[in-house]
């Protein structure tokens, strides 16, 4: 092992030990330490760091992020290596544009579920798990990579609350659930215990047929196929309504209701934060940007504010 490569394990090692999950990072940087002994140069320099950045391949979109990669490692490196060159600020600058979220509507929510009953009449188990797991996206405001993740045993059924492993720096956080919600899901697992009697015990609670995880890729694909199913996509569109926008839905759904309520949303925000599991709480605040209801909402609050005498 050559000695940039153990300086890539020890930073990755480290990096990891402080909650940094590293999945595209750690990755990218292997390939970059690999390019580097390629070109036979046992250092970082920045022109073979732009060169790798923009290979052939990377979309002009990720030339920032893996630029930030590298310049993170080079940081690291330069402590122990004075040959070091640290790629500068805005080298390659790009700023990304967050997706506008689609907020779906209550009835084409019952339509995404009432169609999930509809799959796979030989699997009988596939139809209940997709009603259970777009249910619980919808209600929750979990990401998709916490349901799949969702274990029998963090799945409180008989005091309603989930609990949420291996989120953003490695944090566990506690979901209630809703009575309604709780009912559904009680009802999934007995149709999956005894679909899956005589097969050896599976630990996850969303499962295949087979009683394996779930993978996401096939998940998103299935619900794209019942999005097109119900009208939500046209049959050959490649955008539409992603299964992140559940979150979205219930974080905007949440703060409206704040709002209606006469609540103190900007109190209130830390709460929905760490609900979400969010690291930062400008994650948060980014949905009263985002959707023009809660804009309207917070603008008539400040108005009122103004006109109500001191």
């Amino acid at each position: 092992m050559n000695t940039l490569q153990k300086a890539l394990q020890e930073y990755l090692a480290m990096r990891r030990a402080l909650g940094f999950q590293l999945l595209d990072a750690g990755p990218a940087l292997s390939d970059f330490v690999s390019f580097l002994k390629r070109r036979r140069t046992s250092h970082i320099t920045i022109r073979l760091a732009l060169e790798w950045a923009q290979k052939p391949g990377a979309q002009p979109a990720r030339w920032a992020h893996r630029l930030g990669f590298v310049r993170g490692f080079a940081r690291y490196r330069s402590a122990t290596d004075p040959r070091t060159e640290i790629p500068p600020w805005r080298l390659l600058p790009f700023r990304s544009k967050r997706a506008r979220p689609y907020l779906y509507t209550d009835d084409e929510v019952r339509m995404l579920l009432k169609a999930s009953l509809g799959l796979s009449p030989n699997n009988p188990l596939r139809k209940w798990t997709y009603h259970g797991l777009l249910g619980l996206l919808a209600v929750s405001g979990l990401r998709l990579s916490e349901v799949l993740s969702l274990r029998l045993s963090d799945v409180d059924l008989q005091n309603a609350v989930l609990t949420v492993r291996g989120t953003k720096f490695g944090k566990c956080r506690l979901v209630p659930l809703h009575s309604s919600t709780r009912r559904v899901l009680s009802m999934y697992k007995s149709r999956r215990d005894q679909y899956l009697q005589g097969q050896p015990p599976s630990d996850f609670f969303f499962v295949t047929k087979r009683g394996t995880r779930l993978d996401k890729n096939n998940v998103r694909g299935t619900f794209h196929a019942l999005s097109r199913q119900i009208g939500l996509r046209g049959e050959f569109d490649s955008h539409g309504p992603r299964l992140h926008d559940f979150r979205h839905r219930f974080a905007m759904q949440t703060l409206l209701r704040w709002y209606r309520s006469g609540d103190d949303v900007e109190r209130r925000l830390p709460v929905l934060s760490t609900y979400l599991g969010h690291v930062r709480p400008d994650d948060t605040y980014w949905y009263l940007t985002a959707c023009p209801e809660l804009m309207g909402q917070a603008v008539e609050r400040l108005e009122r504010r103004w006109r109500t005498p001191q």
